[in-house]
Formats: structure tokens, C-alpha cells, sequence
């Protein structure tokens, strides 16, 4: 059984000082913990793609989640007794 030892947490004067070494250590030993008040997390863009989840435009959301097996009742278009301004009457 390998025992994992705890991550190394580096403060953040260490991180400024050793900015490389941090990004060359995260790609080759996982992620890189700085702070301990405010803690951060250094990981590879690739390995936060992976966990982030894919955005989906809004119309295809809309389109895959629209509620199916409903009979939704769409209200008849009533007409409208207003006169609608800046039309010529026919009449005229």
C-alpha cells in the first residue's frame, strides 16, 4: 500500500518568488496549494476543463429540455378593436 503524503501548501511570498516551479510542478505532481488563511489551488488548464462543465448554447438547452408528453393549450389569438396609429385608412 503507498502512503500519499499530505500536498505541500506554499505561501504566497514562496509562489512569487518560485512562480515557474509551482506551474512545472503542477503538470508533473498535481496540484499546488498556496496560502493557508486564503487558500488557492494551481492546477493545469487542462485538468480545470475537464472538471468544468460544457456550456451549452441556450437555444439547444431550450430545444432538449422543452416538456414533452404535455398538451399545452395555446390561447386563439384575439383580435383588437384599437385603432393602430400611423396606418392610412382604407376608407379614405
Amino acid at each position: 500500500m503507498q502512503s500519499s503524503k499530505p500536498p505541500r501548501i506554499w505561501t504566497v511570498a514562496e509562489a512569487k518568488a518560485r512562480l515557474s516551479e509551482i506551474l512545472r510542478l503542477s503538470e508533473t505532481e498535481g496540484p499546488q496549494h498556496i496560502g493557508t488563511r486564503r487558500s488557492f489551488v494551481v492546477v493545469p488548464a487542462n485538468v480545470w476543463e475537464e472538471k468544468e462543465p460544457q456550456h451549452m448554447p441556450m437555444g439547444k438547452w431550450l430545444v432538449e429540455n422543452m416538456p414533452r408528453g404535455t398538451n399545452l393549450e395555446i390561447p386563439i389569438a384575439r383580435g383588437s378593436n384599437r385603432d393602430i396609429p400611423f396606418i392610412d385608412d382604407p376608407d379614405e
